[in-house]
C-alpha cells in the first residue's frame, strides 16, 4: 500500500479542518493540494512515528506555515444570530484556533495536536484554554439545568456562572423544565436523564426542543440509555461523575458548532 492510498481516507477530514481553520473553501482546498503535491512529490514526508492521519495533518501545517497564515475574515462584532461556526472561528487567534479544532473537531489528543503544530503540549492546553476563554465571551447566553439533586445541580450552576453564563432556571422534573423554557427561553440546556418523580430528562429535552432549535448535553449516570444505536445519539454526553474542565469544555464546543446561536433572555 502506497503513502497516499494510506493518507487517502483522512484527506476529507483534513479538507474540512482547512475550511474551518482558514474560513473559505477555496483557499483551503488550496493548501491542502498543496500539501498533498509536496507529499506526493517527496518534497515533505511525514514525522517519524507519525500515524498516517496525524502525518498527513503535520504536511498541511509545514505548507500552511511555510506559505503564511492567510488573512482571514470576520473581525466584526458578533451580532447576528445566524453566524455560523466558521465566522466565529475567525474571532480566535491563528494558534489557539488550530489547537482548538485540531482537539474539539478533529478529535485529536493533546500529544497529537502538539506533534501537528510542533510545539509541546503544554502549550496546546494554555492555547486551548486561551480559546476556550474568547469563545465563552462571545458565546455567553442562558442556561437551563434539568438535574434533580440539589448538591449536583448546585455544582453544575457554579461551572455554568463561573464561564459568565446566565442561569434561565433549575428545574427537577419534564413539567418545570419546559415550562421554564416557555418562560424563559434558554440558548443551552444541561439535562440529566432519569429525575426524582420518575420523568424523563430526554422527554424534557424533546418537548423543549420542539419549541426552539437549541444545543443539548446531558450529564447522567445512565449514558447507556442514550448509547442505544437505535435512535440518532447526543452529540454531549457527558457520564457522572464528571470532572469541571469536562463539562466547562462541552459548553464551549456545543454553543460554538450550533448551527444557530440564540442570545436567549438577552434584551
Amino acid at each position: 500500500m502506497t503513502l497516499i492510498s494510506t493518507i487517502a481516507p483522512h484527506v476529507p477530514y483534513l479538507r474540512r479542518y482547512a475550511r474551518a481553520l482558514l474560513g473559505e473553501q477555496g483557499v483551503a482546498d488550496a493548501f491542502v493540494r498543496s500539501a498533498l503535491q509536496a507529499l506526493a512529490a517527496g518534497e515533505r514526508t511525514p514525522p517519524a512515528g507519525a500515524n498516517a492521519r496525524t502525518g498527513l495533518f503535520c504536511i498541511f501545517h509545514g505548507v500552511l506555515e511555510a506559505s503564511g497564515m492567510p488573512q482571514t475574515p470576520g473581525s466584526g462584532p458578533l451580532s447576528s444570530e445566524d453566524l455560523g461556526p466558521v465566522q466565529r472561528l475567525q474571532r480566535i487567534a491563528p494558534p489557539s484556533r488550530q489547537a482548538f479544532l485540531l482537539t474539539a473537531l478533529e478529535g485529536f489528543s493533546i500529544e497529537e495536536t502538539a506533534q501537528v503544530l510542533a510545539v509541546a503540549p503544554s502549550r496546546i492546553e494554555q492555547l486551548i484554554a486561551r480559546a476556550q476563554r474568547e469563545i465563552d465571551a462571545e458565546l455567553a447566553t442562558e442556561v437551563l439545568i434539568i438535574e434533580d439533586e440539589a448538591v449536583i445541580a448546585a455544582d453544575i450552576e457554579a461551572l455554568v456562572l463561573d464561564l459568565g453564563h446566565r442561569i434561565g432556571g433549575v428545574a427537577a422534573s419534564r413539567t418545570e423544565a419546559v415550562l421554564l423554557a416557555r418562560e424563559r427561553p434558554p440558548g443551552l440546556v444541561l439535562a440529566d436523564i432519569q429525575l426524582a418523580d420518575g420523568s424523563s430528562g430526554i422527554d424534557a429535552v424533546k418537548d423543549i426542543r420542539s419549541l426552539a432549535d437549541v444545543p443539548v448535553i446531558f450529564i447522567t449516570a445512565f449514558p447507556e440509555r442514550l448509547l442505544t444505536g437505535e435512535r440518532p445519539e447526543p452529540t454531549f454526553l457527558i457520564t457522572k461523575p464528571f470532572q469541571p474542565e469536562t463539562v466547562k469544555a462541552a459548553i464551549g464546543q456545543a454553543l460554538f458548532f450550533h448551527p444557530r446561536r440564540r442570545e436567549a433572555g438577552s434584551d
